[in-house]
C-alpha cells in the first residue's frame, strides 16, 4: 500500500469515527476503556517507577551539562573560572528619587 493510499484509508477511518453517531460511540466507549486501565493500580505501579527513574536521569542529565556550559563559557573566555569576570554588566535602571 503506498503512502497515499495508507493516508486515504486513515482519513477514512477518522472521518467515520467523528463524522457517524456509531463511530463517537466506539470512540467514546475506548476512551472509557483506557481510563480504566489507566487507573489501574498495576499501572500506576508503573508509571510511578517510571517518574522515579525520569527524575534520576533529569538529575543526573542536569548536572553533566551544568558541567558542560560552565566548560564552554571558560574556554570561550579564557578564563580558569576562578577569575573575577571582566565585564560586569550594569542594568539600565535610573533611580531618580
Amino acid at each position: 500500500m503506498g503512502t497515499r493510499a495508507g493516508t486515504f484509508v486513515v482519513g477514512v477511518g477518522v472521518g467515520y469515527l467523528l463524522g457517524t453517531r456509531r463511530g463517537r460511540e466506539l470512540l467514546g466507549k475506548a476512551g472509557g476503556k483506557a481510563g480504566e486501565v489507566w487507573r489501574h493500580p498495576r499501572v500506576q505501579e508503573y508509571v510511578q517507577d517510571v517518574e522515579v527513574q525520569a527524575k534520576e536521569f533529569a538529575k543526573a542529565q542536569g548536572t553533566a551539562l551544568k558541567d558542560k556550559a560552565f566548560e564552554a563559557a571558560r574556554s570561550a573566555t579564557g578564563t580558569s573560572g576562578d577569575d573575577a569576570p571582566s565585564v560586569v554588566v550594569e542594568p539600565d535602571t535610573r533611580y531618580d528619587i
